[in-house]
């Protein structure tokens, strides 16, 4: 805990994911005070075609009171 799942197109290298997933990570760290075992990262690779329907109305739009 906590646990952050980043929402993105397909095309990101598993570098570029590796090097996100850390600086969430040590972000997490620093600013709320867990440790490195407590955090993780995870991402969901969604096409520009669903973005619409699977991430914007659902979690964008209906949760904007919590963003």
């Amino acid at each position: 805990m906590p646990h952050v799942v980043v929402k993105a197109w397909p095309g990101k290298t598993e570098e570029q994911k590796r090097r996100l997933a850390e600086a969430i990570t040590r972000d997490v760290m620093q600013i709320l005070g867990y440790d490195e075992e407590s955090v993780s990262v995870g991402f969901e690779e969604i096409p520009s075609d669903r973005w619409k329907q699977e991430v914007y109305l659902p979690d964008i739009e209906e949760r904007s009171q919590t963003i």
